[in-house]
């Protein structure tokens, strides 16, 4: 069992990282309605067994996630994400869950990457996978308030023509849009609190740019001179 966990936790990076990039691209290459319905929530709670051994060094927290997640399972059962018929009000109380969940997942990343000392390929996965769930924490941010505001975005297109409870496929794109600063426009926060998550998730991405990446670069570099020296 130790020597399960070790792997598992050893390689925490890279398989939650691979369950990001599925998440985000599964779409691409499986039909999108077997891909929203069946794929998408096994991949969440894939992500969500994935982030608890994230943060295990910290037992407190584990044990808040494996209660938060275990209490979502019972009330909700499997069908964890998709919106089909049910009201905003149960749609909120899921997405919470994953919030609240995925907010200490990315702290530990970004914690754990920061007292790396030595930069190797599992610390690089790790940065790159902390930046990935700004995104999705954007995501969840703009679904929330999507779903407790009337029109607080425009733009946003209805998915394959569905009448679902909020338009997750728009909001993802625009969350990561929104962190990268790309901002082709087309989609627009309408209400001053969807204007002001939107000036948080592009803010954050930038400090985490400029001093997160900034500082394990500089690790890097320095750990590189070091071996040269010698």
């Amino acid at each position: 069992m130790n020597n399960w966990y070790t792997k598992l936790y050893d390689h925490r990076f890279e398989l939650f990282l691979g369950i990001q990039l599925c998440t985000l691209f599964g779409s691409l290459v499986i039909p999108i309605t077997f891909f929203d319905s069946i794929v998408l929530p096994i991949l969440y709670s894939i992500s969500t067994g994935l982030g608890v051994i994230i943060v295990s060094k910290n037992k407190k927290i584990m044990w808040f996630c494996i209660g938060l997640f275990s209490l979502s399972l019972l009330l909700f059962g499997g069908d964890q994400v998709s919106p089909d018929s049910w009201s905003n009000e149960y749609l909120l109380a899921r997405i919470s869950v994953y919030f609240i969940i995925n907010i200490f997942v990315t702290l530990s990343i970004i914690k754990q990457v920061w007292h790396e000392q030595k930069v190797d390929r599992k610390v690089i996965l790790g940065l790159i996978s902390g930046y990935i769930a700004l995104g999705f924490l954007g995501f969840f941010l703009f679904i929330s308030i999507d779903l407790t505001h009337e029109n607080a975005f425009t733009g946003l297109l209805i998915d394959n023509g569905e009448n679902f409870k909020f338009h997750a496929d728009s909001l993802l794109y625009y969350s990561f849009i929104t962190l990268l600063t790309i901002g082709y426009g087309e989609i627009i926060p309408a209400i001053p609190v969807a204007q002001k998550a939107a000036i948080l998730v592009g803010l954050i991405g930038q400090i985490y740019l400029t001093i997160v990446t900034a500082i394990i670069v500089s690790k890097y570099i320095n750990h590189s001179v070091f071996k040269s020296d010698n």
